[in-house]
């Protein structure tokens, strides 16, 4: 079974950006990160933050892609490229308009859903076969507001449920790695929501 041997958490660089919900998978990478004690560092030739760790025996590479959304594809595939990752090795973690903030879901392959940063990993990668952990963050209700909600802070209330989501993704970090995908699947899809 292939586990998960790069984890890109997507976002848009910068202080401007750090707290608006399109910048999700950058607040589930740096929680990570910060439970592991290391320091995500720039990479010139990976576009982006990355940072080498060992989990459960295994090395895992997590990302943060520095090119703004729109190119998040130009880091994980100069990443996976180097270190001869295959799409299936890849989780990548994104914001997700369709699911309510305090949801987590993992799924493999499949369409982008008008998320850029998908769109170009896809793109980059030569297909859409790869992992996504969607981190609920709601819909304005009108595909016109969509662009200034993902670009603005969630509320307190929103922002707790979303790092409660995180919190309980990152539970099923070692099923994941070890390759039992469908095992974190599980575990995650059916937690209790509080």
């Amino acid at each position: 079974m292939t586990g998960i041997r790069l984890i890109a958490g997507l976002g848009n660089p910068g202080q401007e950006y750090e707290g608006t919900r399109h910048n999700a998978g950058f607040w589930w990478v740096d929680r990570l990160a910060a439970e592991k004690s290391i320091g995500l560092k720039p990479e010139k030739k990976f576009h982006g933050l990355a940072a080498r760790l060992t989990l459960t025996g295994r090395e895992l590479w997590l990302l943060e892609p520095q090119t703004f959304m729109n190119l998040s594809g130009r880091a994980v595939a100069a990443l996976a490229g180097f270190y001869k990752i295959l799409p299936e090795e890849i989780l990548v973690v994104h914001d997700e308009l369709d699911l309510p903030p305090g949801t987590a879901r993992l799924k493999k392959g499949g369409g982008h859903g008008g998320h850029n940063g998908l769109k170009d990993i896809a793109a980059q990668l030569g297909t859409p076969e790869f992992w996504r952990l969607r981190l609920g963050i709601g819909h304005p209700g009108s595909r016109d507001a969509v662009v200034n909600y993902v670009l603005h802070v969630p509320s307190r209330e929103e922002q707790e449920r979303i790092d409660d989501a995180i919190a309980q993704s990152l539970d099923v970090l070692p099923q994941l790695i070890s390759g039992d995908n469908e095992a974190a699947m599980l575990k995650l899809h059916t937690k209790e929501k509080p």
